[in-house]
């Protein structure tokens, strides 16, 4: 153990110069550390919103809209098969979670499992014996629905939250159906609210230019929709659209706020496949209105006045330069897969932060202090050595929390100060076997390579132990539970490092020059 490669001399020194490096933007002011060189580490600890302040919203997804959405799809190609398939039946309805239809043949049960397998693995048929059937989730299929369903809902949540520059924000699903949105630094979340609170599901769609809402019936595949923009008298004005999508948003590729005739306007572009639908709509209902429909809103119905062949083009009404700004930052980011809710908000104030801030500090730095003075008086020359690799540690740990970008929250600062605590624990354990081996008089490079050896074993144990209660706890836990879990992981292995190989190389260092007769601890 007195004997050290080259190469992990190396190793040790690198490793504590790189988390020198990383650490010291800390040491800056934000601003300073952004404007520092791209190739040099500017990256500084992501404040929580505890600490910084900032704005905290829990969202909540209207699962239900989707899964009866998800029933229609389903109604409809049931429908289609049924009729491929001659088989008479009675209205096909959907109640709750179910599709509810009546044979009229009874014995054509077996045919319509048949049917339902091959449009979909996701339900199951129960019929009776008068021609009635019910088609239900199975329960794999549902739960399958509704993660999927979180999951994209929380990627376009990021997305958008990233289009609007928000930094650092945190995004965490909480039980089966809520999101947990924490915007550190938003003072004023009625942007993001309004953000986060759209759909976006866009879709055009031809309007039936000669049925008018209120006056005349709506035919069969059109429904009536309100429009964004009033007549000239500024009343409210509603179209009858098919209710046939021609081309859905899911195939924009791009949307960009620009200007048109010193309007502000959305340009758009679709992929190739919308594209082709879009140019084949266009080309033959020349003269025709067509409604650009957002979340079941006409926002312009324009007249289509020559084929557009491009793949792309301009939505305009009556916007704001922020409303274009908004309405491409949805369009880009796509589609929410469900509504969501606002089912609570909180605001932080920066006061409160700082205030946290300075009192984990003050713990911080109190913490050190007592360990120090503690570790010096107890194992002299040890102690201070066990002392610089505690204030190693402690780069170390700063470093990696702003390499890896984490978020550091107010029982984030505690499990520092735990760290603190624990980060000489096996310095103990070291020096205190050296002093066992030198009682029975084993000399200094003896003592120090069997303290070393034999009191590894029970550190690593020990150590290990607690890691896997941190990793638990951030993979289970959640907000303020996780922030305690990253800086304690993050803890005990800078710790390990520094207790162990950098300890070691410095008393291996002190012991080859001053060879000492005995140890002073």
């Amino acid at each position: 153990m007195v004997h050290i490669p080259r190469w992990q001399i190396g190793l040790i020194l690198f490793l504590l110069v790189a988390g020198l490096i990383f650490a010291a933007p800390n040491a800056l002011d934000r601003q300073t550390s952004e404007d520092l060189p791209s190739w040099l580490p500017n990256k500084q600890i992501n404040l929580g919103l505890d600490l910084r302040g900032g704005s905290y919203l829990l969202l909540e997804a209207e699962l239900e809209s989707v899964i009866e959405e998800h029933l229609e799809n389903l109604a409809d190609s049931l429908r289609r098969e049924l009729r491929r398939a001659k088989l008479d039946h009675g209205a096909i309805t959907v109640q709750g979670q179910s599709l509810r239809l009546t044979l009229s043949d009874p014995n054509a049960r077996d045919q319509l499992r048949t049917i339902v397998g091959q449009l979909s693995n996701e339900f199951q048929v129960s019929t009776t014996d008068d021609g009635k059937a019910e088609l239900v989730f199975t329960d794999p299929a549902l739960a399958a629905l509704r993660s999927n369903i979180m999951e994209q809902a929380i990627e376009i949540v990021r997305i958008r939250l990233d289009e609007t520059g928000t930094r650092e924000p945190t995004i965490q699903r909480q039980g089966e159906r809520r999101i947990l949105v924490q915007l550190p630094g938003v003072d004023d979340p009625e942007r993001i609210k309004e953000i986060l609170g759209q759909t976006a599901k866009l879709t055009f769609r031809f309007v039936l230019r000669n049925v008018v809402p209120g006056r005349d019936p709506i035919p069969r595949g059109a429904e009536v929709l309100p429009s964004k923009e009033g007549d000239l008298a500024g009343r409210p004005v509603s179209y009858a659209v098919k209710k046939r999508v021609m081309v859905s948003g899911e195939n924009l590729v791009d949307a960009q706020a620009t200007f048109q005739d010193n309007q502000p306007v959305v340009s758009f572009r679709f992929d190739s496949v919308g594209a082709k639908r879009f140019a084949d709509a266009t080309q033959k209902n020349v003269g025709e209105l067509f409604a650009i429909v957002l979340d079941d809103e006409v926002i312009s119905a324009p007249v289509i006045r020559e084929p557009i062949l491009g793949g792309s083009g301009i939505i305009s009404g009556s916007f704001t330069v922020q409303e274009v700004q908004d309405l491409a930052l949805l369009l880009r980011a796509g589609a929410l897969p469900a509504p969501l809710t606002i089912l609570e908000e909180r605001t932080v104030g920066p006061g409160l932060g700082a205030d946290s801030i300075r009192a984990g500090e003050i713990a911080s730095v109190l913490g050190l202090i007592f360990v120090i003075i503690f570790m010096a008086a107890c194992y002299g020359v040890f102690g201070v050595v066990a002392d610089i690799a505690l204030i190693a540690n402690l780069v170390l740990l700063v470093a990696a929390l702003s390499a890896l970008q984490a978020t550091l929250t107010l029982p984030g600062i505690a499990g520092i100060v735990l760290t603190i605590g624990m980060a000489v624990d096996a310095n103990v354990l070291i020096f205190e076997r050296i002093r066992e081996e030198m009682r029975i008089g084993r000399g200094p490079v003896t003592a120090i390579d069997v303290g070393y050896r034999r009191a590894i074993t029970t550190i690593l144990d020990s150590n290990l132990t607690t890691l896997i209660a941190a990793v638990l706890l951030f993979y289970f836990g959640s907000g303020p539970v996780k922030g305690f879990a990253v800086t304690l992981s993050l803890g005990i292995m800078t710790s390990m490092f520094t207790a162990i190989m950098v300890t070691r190389l410095m008393l291996v260092t002190w012991l080859r020059r001053l060879r000492p007769q005995t140890l002073p601890i």
